[in-house]
């Protein structure tokens, strides 16, 4: 199982996260182009599986980092802008 680091900034989390999906995904295409003997074909398919497992696992870990920001945010932030509240709020 792999860990995002804890002690590091979101912004850092990210990189991370995008760092290891890109290596992954450049793991998974060299192990399309193995050629393997009919003896190893078993193992080159469980490596890849285990690549696209390990691929998935991070996308979900960036979905979450990104709903987790999202939802650090009051929904109604929006209305706070003082370009969108009407002229009597806005001390105009």
């Amino acid at each position: 199982m792999i860990r995002v680091p804890t002690d590091v900034s979101a912004a850092e989390r990210a990189q991370w996260l995008a760092e290891l999906a890109q290596v992954l995904e450049e793991a998974q295409k060299l192990v399309g182009r193995l050629t393997v003997t009919d003896a190893r074909r078993t193992e080159a398919l469980d490596l890849s599986a285990r690549l696209e497992a390990a691929r998935a696992e991070v996308q979900a870990l960036r979905r979450n980092r990104l709903s987790e920001f999202s939802r650090q945010f009051d929904p109604d932030w929006r209305k706070s802008l003082p370009w969108d509240r009407p002229p009597s709020e806005r001390g105009a």
